[in-house]
């Protein structure tokens, strides 16, 4: 099991040193891939520093421009492909995700290496409130969309992947490229029949206190998704309910 770690990363200067100093402290030899989703060039000489000075670990990517955190992790992953890497574990760059769990997530692929291992989020006092309860309605709408419970958090961007489903879901279905990314792709793959397990992930929010979520657009974003997919859950009704009548493991 060749794996790697991937970060989308957009203007999180300040908090991304940090996170690849708690990865490599580890000491799990997991190369890492920074992906810079169109920053600009007031990150550049951070990201140059950083490779330079992590030379065989880290490899920095450059998107020309900002094209959503979909698209940056799947660039990753697509890079991590053609390196040779059969599983990548996504991380966000602020942060939010306790990093020392990364060994659980190791040993739980290692059990089930057919199967997303995704967290989920338990969360300390400092989530913003409207966030906490709109991953509610989405968790409603996830379970509707599956017809299952299989999926316990849709919404955690600290995952591991197996690549060649989750690439083939991406290039195939058209999954989201922005906040609606980590939703759809996990619902996506569940309906490719990818198993899910679940695995519970202190999360904070966020430690260089900048967010790129925005309320409005990206609430409208995420409810035009769940729309989306409720759509395209309809022909494969037949299929899901097929599953649930028989009992079948996620």
């Amino acid at each position: 099991m060749r794996t790697c770690v991937v970060i989308p990363f957009y203007r999180h200067e300040q908090a991304l040193p940090e996170v690849l100093a708690r990865l490599r402290a580890l000491n799990l030899e997991l190369s890492c891939f920074v992906v810079d989703d169109g920053s600009g060039p007031g990150c550049a000489p951070l990201l140059d520093r950083l490779e330079a000075s992590e030379q065989g670990w880290l490899r920095v990517l450059r998107l020309p421009e900002n094209g959503g955190k979909g698209v940056a992790t799947m660039a990753g992953f697509a890079a991590a492909a053609d390196a040779g890497y059969d599983y990548a574990i996504q991380l966000d760059a602020d942060g939010q995700h306790r990093i020392e769990d990364i060994p659980r997530f190791l040993e739980q692929s290692r059990r089930r290496p057919d199967a997303v291992i995704a967290g989920v989020a338990v969360y300390d006092a400092s989530v913003p409130r409207n966030r906490l309860y709109g991953r509610y309605v989405t968790h409603f709408w996830v379970w509707v969309n599956t017809l299952s419970l299989a999926i316990r958090d849709s919404m955690c961007g600290f995952r591991l992947y197996p690549l060649p489903p989750a690439l083939a879901a991406w290039r195939t279905m058209r999954a989201g490229r922005r906040m609606d990314f980590d939703t759809e792709i996990l619902v996506r793959l569940f309906w490719a029949g990818v198993p899910v397990v679940n695995l519970p992930t202190q999360v904070s929010y966020p430690s260089d206190g900048v967010s790129h979520f925005d309320l409005w657009r990206d609430n409208l974003r995420i409810s035009w998704m769940h729309a989306r997919l409720f759509v395209a859950m309809l022909p494969r009704l037949p299929w899901l309910l097929t599953r649930r009548l028989r009992g079948l493991p996620p």
